[in-house]
């Protein structure tokens, strides 16, 4: 979309100015802006309701925009990014930062600088990656809870971008460029403990192309940009499937549940989920998927008809939905936790928590339970 390109080339120019800086803050966050009752202390209860979770280390709103968010399994942890310059402390130059969040201590970190676009995160929390830009290159960074820091990885091509974590942050799935200018692009994944590489696909062509791996970093679904086809690769075999959509039609892919039982892509003006275990595909008509949760059992969309809700949740088993924003919003891939219990999403809404101010971009958690 429109704001997405706009967001990336802000953050590209704002990387072609300054060099990638890493650094760690660890801080504890007193108060969350929440919809839901506070106690005595300030602090905001725990149950069904909406948060704003890109606060900054003192409880108060951000001073500039947060975007992205990306949850793990169990709902614990939010990745996000945001210019704020009173996130942290040290961060007067108000420099795009990716800040990892312990919602249960409330404990906010961050972990890495200048993101490209919105970071994701490894199902257990641990790890985060993104991409940055240096000079003429992209390179993929992992930012670790544990460290605080980011370190690069060794991709053996001038631009590596888009990644995919597993669930333990071990295995990175990631669009590698080759030439300069570049004229064609490969999917890979990287072992980056044990420095070691598999090349799923080559395409002669930069269209875009993005991978998604599951949690076991077993499965990998990705695009091929120029066809309109996606493509499953299961690293048991060492193959990869036929088009997953068919013949018939053209699909952009979403993303590949944690337990790599669905992928979730788009074709034409409906979404699909395929079941890898039968092979067929489940068409929800009329929505724009935005991510599933780790099990393949809830389906975040967006709706086409723009008169009603911004953001749904669906259960896939019971046919039912739930509103995630009646608020104009947007979410990425990782948003939903195990079952459906928590989302993460971003808007510029006023009116989702009390005393949102800022006139920004912030980023929300709904929890339904």
């Amino acid at each position: 979309m429109s704001r997405h390109t706009d967001r990336s080339t802000r953050r590209v120019r704002r990387a072609l100015r300054a060099a990638v800086v890493m650094g760690a803050v660890i801080t504890a966050l007193p108060g969350v802006a929440s919809a839901e009752p506070a106690d005595g202390a300030g602090n905001s209860s725990v149950g069904v309701g909406v948060e704003r979770v890109s606060v900054a280390a003192d409880g108060t709103q951000l001073d500039r925009d947060s975007t992205g968010g990306a949850i793990t399994t169990d709902g614990r942890r939010i990745v996000f990014s945001s210019s704020a310059t009173n996130a942290t402390p040290g961060n007067a130059a108000g420099s795009e930062r990716v800040y990892l969040r312990d919602e249960p201590s409330g404990q906010l970190k961050s972990v890495g600088s200048y993101p490209v676009d919105s970071p994701v995160i490894s199902g257990d929390g641990e790890y985060a990656a993104y991409w940055v830009l240096l000079f003429r290159d992209t390179k993929v960074k992992l930012a670790q809870w544990t460290a605080g820091s980011s370190i690069g990885l060794n991709c053996d091509a001038l631009n590596c971008s888009q990644p995919s974590l597993s669930g333990d942050g071990r295995y990175v799935a990631n669009v590698a460029t080759i030439g300069r200018p570049s004229t064609s692009q490969r999917i890979d994944v990287w072992d980056w403990q044990a420095n070691t590489k598999q090349e799923l696909a080559w395409f002669a062509h930069t269209a875009p192309s993005r991978p998604s791996i599951s949690g076991d970093g077993r499965f990998v679904a990705y695009q091929d940009g120029k066809t309109k086809d996606v493509f499953l690769w299961d690293g048991d075999h060492g193959s990869t499937s036929e088009p997953i959509e068919g013949p018939s039609k053209e699909a952009t892919i979403v993303q590949i549940s944690e337990d790599g039982s669905k992928v979730v892509y788009l074709s034409g003006s409906d979404t699909y989920v395929h079941d890898v275990s039968s092979g067929t595909a489940r068409r929800i008509p009329d929505v724009k998927g935005l991510a599933i949760d780790p099990t393949g059992a809830h389906l975040l969309y967006a709706p086409n008809d723009t008169t009603g809700p911004s953001l749904v949740l669906r259960d896939l088993t019971s046919d039912t939905d739930q509103v995630v924003s009646d608020r104009p919003a947007s979410a990425e891939v990782d948003a939903v936790s195990t079952g459906g219990h928590d989302v993460v999403f971003e808007s510029t809404a006023d009116d989702i928590v009390p005393g949102d101010t800022n006139g920004k971009s912030d980023v929300f958690l709904r929890r339904f339970s």
